[in-house]
């Protein structure tokens, strides 16, 4: 978690200077972006919530993202990652939303990607989206990792 703690604070320290607001909405990560975000004291000023959606039930309840929604976007993917920032972001009124999914191991998931492929997305002023693939079955060092480049493309985007 500490190694998640700076990127986290340069996040915040630029999410509040520019006055903005983040939603998140993650997998594989499990919810360390949201822990390593609201790590930082003054999380408040820019965190608005985050949701762990790790199932179509958690997709529907917690963003309201129809099954129909995603008719020609499959999950694990980068389309799917920006609808998911785009949707948390909608939902939760923000300026910026952030999503992780993936894969993290041991094994890889059941839409074909191996452990360690994650596709991560920002939705917000500008829109980004990418694909990380750690080569690695460690459960814990991918959900850390997923976690680590979320955070450096929330940074990337609040810095234009």
């Amino acid at each position: 978690m500490e190694t998640l703690l700076v990127p986290a604070i340069r996040a915040g320290e630029l999410l509040k200077a520019a006055g903005a607001t983040l939603a998140v909405a993650e997998s594989s990560a499990g919810g360390l972006i949201s822990a390593a975000l609201l790590a930082v004291p003054g999380a408040s000023a820019y965190f608005l919530g985050g949701a762990v959606v790790y199932t179509r039930q958690s997709r529907r309840l917690l963003l309201d993202i129809p099954d129909a929604a995603l008719d020609g976007i499959r999950p694990s993917t980068e389309p799917y990652a920006l609808l998911l920032a785009q949707s948390v972001r909608s939902r939760f009124g923000a300026t910026w939303g952030i999503a992780e999914t993936g894969a993290t191991g041991p094994t890889g998931n059941r839409y074909g990607d191996a452990a360690g492929h994650a596709c991560l997305a920002i939705a917000g002023p500008n829109e980004a989206a990418l694909t990380l693939e750690t080569g690695s079955p460690d459960r814990t060092a991918n959900m850390r990792a997923f976690a680590a480049a979320a955070l450096d493309l929330l940074e990337r985007a609040l810095r234009g």
